[in-house]
């Protein structure tokens, strides 16, 4: 409508012109050149040859000149037309573009100069109107998004309408209300996990512990119950034959979230005494006295402290290639021998027939080594305690009341948030998303995605790899061979859009899940959700990888690249607002899904995706100069991210060097792909009120997608853990390497969003 409007305003412009310059005596000039007025009426009104015939040549010159005129005045007035178009296309006034333009409007704080600190311009509006809710650590456009969808799931659980349902979807049904059934779970207790831990022999929280059974209780905890004491070992693509599964081993996660907690003892001492008052309480809970348990717990503390010390930091873990070490399973035997490795092997991965001449991949070697050590040197009854401990943990969440205060008490120091009084059924969706996400996302997909959605999505990744492909060519550093190479595997990325195709076929979805049997005892269920995910891991060992396998659920709010299968995986969770509206200008959808499709096609060009073949394999394909170029323009980003800080914490810009290549690559990709959107198209309307260009917009909607607030305790946690930087950085350091943010916002040169020293790899 705006564009038919602006053409006709352009006609009535164009005819008023014409009328001021060409009045009645031009008009009468004009037919005093030998041509009467009725020999001019005859010109209007002949329509064959015959007329033709009779003109003489001087009229005859005339007709063709007026001819020649009217066309090119028509060609005048269209051109002008869509010149008009596309640079002043107007607005968008549609209730959608209104009520995005609200929302965009009510984030910012206009006080702050977008050149000297764009997190806090975009943002600083979200951060006033967003106080931390009740029982939150950290709140964001994520997890805002992610209680939307649990609200979903909630009401697809609850249905009562089982005319269409799988039986898969209704077992997902079933596990959700055996999670809600409260007065059965406060009835039986501790009951349920006080007899499997009987069952594995006791510990000694009830008596003296001198049993000789540590082989044993290692089989049971890691097969049964998926709780990798020591170390993990687990099934998956072989990174140098992506054509197969393998056995990989790896080392395994502490009770606290990163080892940095357990070293330094000063600075991290409240959650350490807050993790020791935790396990204490919990012992009390499950039968010891609080004596026994103090003493019982300070000694597991203790000893995954000496865990600590010999696990590997996470930036020392970033080269693949220097830490796979393909071995045969009886060399385990010598590299590690305080494990009986075959019948754990065979207990884990039961009823797969496995020998001792089976492929095992080691990504931690040396630490194996020293866990074997530690092992060999530590008391049978502290070893018992631990791997009790570590099956303790997971089942915490599924007990009565009591058990679950005692772990809010602790995550309240953990994390900082206060304890709230979250309904129950935020719990049980979580849970049952994470036990049988795939019936579960079924049920989801059905009721909020639609296929056009998955075709825009498609559409748009085809875009933005368009756009990083034409990026490539101009990249400065590496040769032409290695990007030929790379072109190649940038074309032959895998996109995963929405959900797996199996969980739309009921007979398949429900083959996936015949073997998951739900009961009326929540307790009950989670056991057999630990046994099924022991068979479906042993099955992948003897077939292929599988592309229709995700690593996430559909209703996830999230999205990644796997790099064995050189793939993008987009679940339906996150192709929504605010990441993605089909009735919102394109400046958005590009500054937000498509800054995230840019982000996952990039991470197969980080410092770790970059080893991969186009295929999926592990090696050297780049030739050396364009390897050593490469390590030596990430130097920039490592020391960008490092100097920056919250709360007097220094980020580790080698640990979040893969997602910070990938925020800055896909924010690149994005914008361009928006240009070149813009380049075939034209110009789109603006949203009202806001007072900003498009290509600032895209900007703007890319940054209020990581909006965000968090305790200090939290913010803590994510700078030892979390490979990505906190959402200020991402903000603010990939901006402040972008030429094309500084051209659209008139920053000048040396403002903090500017520097003249800019970090960029693709």
């Amino acid at each position: 409508m705006a564009l038919r409007d602006s053409f006709l305003h352009l006609i009535s412009q164009v005819s008023s012109y014409k009328r001021a310059t060409l009045d009645e005596e031009d008009l009468l000039d004009t037919t005093s050149d030998g041509v009467s007025p009725s020999s001019t009426m005859q010109v209007g009104r002949g329509l064959g040859p015959r007329c033709w015939a009779v003109r003489t040549p001087v009229e005859r010159r005339l007709v063709l000149a007026l001819c020649a005129l009217s066309l090119a005045l028509f060609i005048c007035i269209l051109t002008l037309g869509v010149h008009y178009r596309n640079t002043r296309p107007g607005l968008c006034l549609s209730e959608q573009c209104v009520s995005v333009a609200a929302a965009v409007t009510g984030a910012l704080d206009r006080s702050v100069d977008p050149c000297r600190d764009f997190y806090s311009f975009a943002c600083g509006g979200w951060v006033k109107k967003n106080p931390l809710p009740e029982g939150k650590s950290r709140w964001d456009p994520f997890n805002n998004l992610w209680e939307h969808n649990m609200a979903i799931m909630k009401d697809l659980l609850e249905s009562t309408e089982k005319q269409s349902l799988s039986e898969a979807e209704e077992k997902a049904q079933r596990y959700y209300k055996a999670c809600m059934n409260e007065a059965t779970i406060e009835k039986l207790g501790a009951q349920p996990l006080q007899e499997l831990i009987n069952k594995m022999g006791g510990w000694a929280l009830s008596g003296p512990w001198d049993k000789d059974n540590f082989q044993e209780v290692l089989r049971t905890a890691s097969a049964q119950f998926r709780s990798s004491p020591f170390f993990t070992v687990f099934v998956s693509t072989d990174s140098k034959n992506s054509s197969s599964n393998i056995i990989q081993v790896d080392q395994s996660g502490l009770g606290l979230p990163s080892r940095e907690y357990y070293l330094n003892k000063t600075a991290n001492e409240k959650y350490l005494r807050a993790y020791l008052d935790f396990l204490v309480e919990v012992g009390m809970l499950l039968g010891g006295s609080e004596e026994t348990s103090h003493t019982l717990m300070t000694e597991i503390v203790a000893f995954e402290s000496a865990l600590a010390n010999i696990t590997v930091p996470q930036e020392e873990r970033r080269d693949e290639e220097s830490i796979y070490h393909k071995i045969q399973a009886r060399e385990l035997a010598t590299l590690a021998p305080a494990i009986d490795w075959m019948p754990f092997l065979r207990a884990v991965f039961a009823p797969v027939v496995l020998n001792d001449s089976e492929p095992v991949v080691l990504y931690a070697t040396e630490y194996l080594q020293k866990v074997s050590q530690l092992i060999s040197n530590t008391s049978k009854s502290t070893l018992n305690n631990y791997m009790i401990m570590k099956v303790v943990r997971k089942m915490v969440s599924i007990l009565d009341q009591r058990f679950q205060d005692a772990e809010q008490r602790f995550l309240e120091v953990m994390y900082g948030a206060k304890k709230s009084c979250a309904p129950r059924w935020k719990l049980c969706v979580s849970d049952t998303d994470s036990a049988l996400g795939f019936a579960l996302g079924a049920l989801f997909v059905k009721a909020t995605f639609t296929e056009d959605s998955k075709t825009f999505a498609e559409d748009m990744v085809a875009e933005i790899k368009g756009a990083f492909e034409d990026s490539l060519k101009h990249v400065g550093w590496m040769d032409d061979e290695t990007k030929k190479a790379a072109k190649e595997k940038a074309d032959a990325i895998y996109n995963m859009i929405g959900y797996p195709k199996f969980i739309m076929d009921p007979k398949e979805l429900d083959k996936v899940f015949s073997d998951v049997s739900t009961e009326y005892l929540y307790f009950q269920n989670v056991m057999h959700y630990y046994s099924f995910s022991g068979r479906v891991t042993a099955d992948q060992l003897r077939k292929a990888p599988n592309r229709d396998q995700w690593s996430m659920t559909p209703p996830t709010v999230n999205a990644y690249y796997n790099p064995t299968k050189n793939e993008i995986v987009l679940p339906a969770g996150i192709l929504q607002s605010p990441f993605y509206n089909h009735e919102w200008p394109k400046a958005l959808n590009f500054g937000g899904i498509g800054v995230v499709m840019g982000h996952e096609l990039t991470h197969a060009f980080d410092d770790q995706g970059r080893v991969y073949d186009k295929d999926g394999n592990l090696r050297s394909w780049w030739k050396n100069s364009s390897a050593e170029a490469f390590k030596q323009q990430t130097q920039c980003m490592v020391e960008q991210y490092s100097h920056y800080n919250i709360n007097s914490e220094s980020l580790n810009g080698k640990h979040t060097l893969g997602e910070n290549i990938a925020d800055n690559g896909g924010l690149k990709a994005a914008f361009k792909a928006y240009e070149n959107w813009i380049w075939k198209h034209g110009k789109e309307a603006a949203l009202p009120a806001l007072g900003m260009t498009n290509h600032q917009l895209f900007f703007v909607g890319f940054a209020q997608v990581w909006c965000s607030v968090r305790t200090p305790e939290s913010s803590h946690e994510g700078v030892i853990t979390d490979p990505h930087s906190p959402s200020r950085f991402r903000v603010i350091g990939t901006v402040s390497n972008s030429d094309d943010f500084s051209k659209h916002f008139g920053c000048p040169p040396d403002t903090p969003m500017n520097p003249r020293r800019k970090c960029e790899l693709w």
